[in-house]
């Protein structure tokens, strides 16, 4: 892609706004609309954050990692921006969207990136039912919480509850539960990208459960449906030594190696 204006868009930490009058010395700051690419500056959480909040200018993403772990980033760098821009290979995401009902019958709508969790929000376990269409994956679980997992987000907090890692072409989603107590045994379920999740909370008055989409929360949950939305997407850029399905791949021989 030919890069003429960049938007850059820095994460409020020490670290990161350090390097903020570094890089507008050397590139013109342009806005979110007026741009064609949108440089974030941070972590892999300010990364989502961003991704949600210009998704509705439809403009590619090129990450630069001051954060921590940064998978969704590339390395950070001050030089060659625009040539390292220019010469990056896409890739495009679809959002998970979670439509949830609270106990008070309020209905919430988010969308996520990486995962959608459902977590119990006291000492007692969570009490789901799992329903794949109008299949019932598992009639009623006794855990900490479960998650649905994108591939883009399958080593992300689905690989810390030892879910599976998917590949970006596998059209599929992780259905990982999290410290499962009955059934002990079931270890989650690899279904359909184009797959309708609903999951019930079998007990939302003794055992309250939230449901999480990327950073936003929804308490009391009664029950939630999840599915790809392939009209929200994301343009993601990764330099050619660096891509998103080779991190991917890494992190598959890192497991299969512990």
């Amino acid at each position: 892609m030919i890069v003429k204006k960049i938007h850059f868009e820095v994460d409020n930490t020490i670290k990161a706004q350090g390097i903020q009058k570094t890089i507008l010395r050397k590139y013109k700051n342009y806005s979110p609309q007026q741009s064609n690419v949108i440089v974030v500056i941070g972590g892999d959480g300010f990364m989502l954050e961003t991704l949600k909040k210009y998704q509705k200018y439809k403009k590619p993403f090129y990450g630069m990692n001051k954060g921590t772990f940064g998978f969704l980033m590339n390395r950070y760098k001050t030089k060659n921006v625009k040539k390292s821009i220019s010469t990056a290979k896409q890739v495009t995401i679809s959002a998970l969207e979670m439509n949830a009902i609270t106990k008070n019958n309020i209905k919430k709508s988010a969308i996520a990136i990486n995962e959608v969790s459902l977590l119990r929000q006291s000492r007692q376990a969570a009490s789901l039912q799992i329903i794949n269409g109008k299949k019932i994956l598992i009639k009623k679980l006794i855990c900490d919480g479960v998650l649905i997992s994108t591939p883009a987000g399958s080593t992300a907090y689905n690989l810390s509850v030892h879910g599976p890692i998917l590949s970006l072409n596998s059209k599929k989603l992780a259905v990982t539960p999290i410290s499962p107590f009955r059934p002990r045994r079931w270890k989650g379920k690899i279904i359909s990208l184009s797959s309708l999740i609903k999951i019930k909370n079998l007990n939302n008055k003794k055992r309250p459960v939230s449901a999480v989409a990327d950073n936003v929360e929804v308490r009391n949950i009664k029950s939630v449906k999840i599915r790809i939305n392939n009209h929200i997407q994301f343009k993601l850029l990764y330099d050619k030594n660096n891509s998103l399905n080779k991190k991917i791949k890494l992190e598959q021989l890192r497991k299969q190696t512990i």
